[in-house]
């Protein structure tokens, strides 16, 4: 099943179809099955993130930049040394404004965003697949304070920029490690995988100026796993790098509880439907309530 995808002008989006058939096979062919038991497998993800990190992976750049059609002139570019290095480049402040104004929502990332509201026992249908918070968390008593308030999900391809940011300033806690398998974040796998509780994730708790006590949850896919926050428990500031994915497609999950924030329009219509929406980071995707 094709993804559905909106730019916030309200245009279709349609990318990435090799990948989509390459995950086709692996996911709905009983060869495709079989190899999937090995790629889902964390030393799989470590044995591919050791190559992506080592100059023998330098050669799939420039295809890469090509086939994606990257603009390499919005970036801090120069020579790469391994494709993980290419992969986690840093973007120019320029080409990712941040929207400072406090009663704003901003996006922490570059994604194809879906919001959803969390009810007392929700599990959040995405295009064939199903969670809960308390799954995600591994915390029924910390699930339960998001009762009712907004769980948005931000899901990141390969050609997306994946360097995150603080979507307002405040504190943070410790960050949260929980294992597990690692799935592919493409609505395919959802066919024979929830990756939200399969997935190695990391979460921390944001007490926010703004928004209230937010969680915000990053989750490894397949072929990744590597999820590099650069904090543990400190203040941080909007805008504030808050960590990078290295190889793959990515996921990130910020919860906010009842009454603090509006979500936009635009948003919520395309969530509905099941269409994912294109956000930027630093970009507004809702404001204070």
């Amino acid at each position: 099943m094709e993804n559905k995808i909106k730019t916030r002008n309200g245009n279709y989006v349609v990318k990435n179809e090799g990948q989509s058939k390459a995950l086709e096979y692996l996911y709905r062919t009983w060869s495709g099955n079989l190899l999937l038991k090995a790629l889902t497998r964390p030393i799989v993800s470590k044995i591919a993130g050791a190559f992506c990190d080592s100059p023998l992976s330098a050669f799939m750049i420039v295809p890469f930049i090509k086939k994606s059609g990257i603009d390499m002139r919005e970036y801090h570019s120069g020579w790469f040394r391994s494709y993980n290095e290419f992969f986690t480049r840093q973007i120019r402040s320029e080409y990712r404004p941040v929207d400072m104004s406090p009663e704003i929502l901003i996006s922490p990332c570059d994604s194809k965003l879906s919001a959803y509201k969390i009810g007392e026992n929700s599990r959040f249908e995405i295009k064939g697949g199903s969670y809960t918070v308390k799954s995600m968390l591994k915390c029924g008593k910390l699930a339960q304070q998001y009762k009712n308030g907004w769980c948005l999900i931000f899901r990141l391809e390969v050609d997306d920029y994946h360097r995150y940011i603080y979507f307002d300033s405040g504190k943070k806690s410790d960050n949260t490690h929980i294992d597990g398998v690692l799935h592919t974040v493409n609505p395919i796998a959802l066919e024979k995988a929830d990756f939200y509780k399969e997935n190695s994730r990391e979460f921390c708790i944001l007490h926010t100026e703004n928004f209230g006590d937010a969680v915000q949850i990053e989750v490894g896919a397949m072929l990744v796993g590597r999820i590099k926050n650069h904090h543990q428990s400190r203040s941080v500031k909007r805008g504030q790098e808050k960590g990078m994915f290295e190889f793959g497609g990515s996921t990130i999950v910020l919860l906010l509880k009842d009454a603090v924030a509006e979500i936009d329009e635009d948003i919520l219509k395309n969530s509905s439907e099941g269409i994912e929406t294109v956000v930027k980071m630093g970009e507004k995707i809702g404001r204070k309530a």
